[in-house]
């Protein structure tokens, strides 16, 4: 009889779960942002954490460019 592996699957990383709260909480502090703009990505973007990140990059990029321009 082979023996059963008591550890737990651990979660893919490459996927956000919005559906698992243990996932958002993680994702939640991992990116620094709250539950409803993590959402918004989601909804925008898919559930791929690559995708997630890049679109983060995108706006912080986005909003630093826009903060540079009102100095101007």
């Amino acid at each position: 009889m082979p023996k059963q592996s008591l550890k737990t699957a651990r979660p893919d990383r490459s996927k956000i779960s919005m559906q698992n709260e243990v996932e958002v909480k993680y994702w939640m502090r991992h990116l620094g942002i709250t539950r409803k703009r993590l959402q918004s990505i989601v909804d925008k973007v898919g559930n791929s954490a690559a995708s997630v990140r890049k679109e983060l990059r995108c706006a912080q990029h986005e909003s630093a460019a826009a903060g540079n321009s009102d100095a101007e």
